[in-house]
């Protein structure tokens, strides 16, 4: 009965959590060299969950399948970003272009939670016969 309470939300915050991590730790390692900056397609990410929810799906048998789009959030998704002025040690991150994209990240994380806090109050009315 709550497999799908939150709808695709609860995948969404799912994976602007696990972005949150990826442009942080982008931002922790902006001085190191050699180090690649990554990131998750959000899109492609969520369109794999929506095609995962609307789908019956296959079990995997064999240890050695491969798995579709997984349910800790897309860690299949994460891809290294291509700078746009390469730096001479090697390292990817932009500071600026990953300040943006957490704030971005940030803000959307929150709407999504405002989404579903406002599904728990609509059920909570419901249970209360509002």
């Amino acid at each position: 009965m709550f497999d799908n309470v939150f709808g695709i939300n609860e995948q969404a915050l799912r994976l602007r959590q696990q972005r949150t991590e990826l442009l942080a730790s982008n931002l922790a390692n902006a001085e190191t060299p050699h180090y690649k900056a990554r990131d998750i397609d959000f899109r492609a990410a969520m369109a794999g969950a929506t095609a995962q929810q609307s789908s019956i799906g296959m079990a995997r048998t064999h240890h050695g399948h491969l798995a579709g789009f997984d349910q800790a959030g897309g860690a299949g998704l994460v891809q290294y970003r291509i700078p746009t002025q390469p730096s001479l040690d090697g390292n990817t991150v932009e500071a600026h272009i990953e300040q943006t994209l957490f704030t971005d990240n940030a803000l959307k994380y929150q709407t999504t939670l405002e989404f579903i806090d406002s599904r728990i109050q609509r059920i909570k009315g419901a249970l209360r016969g509002e």
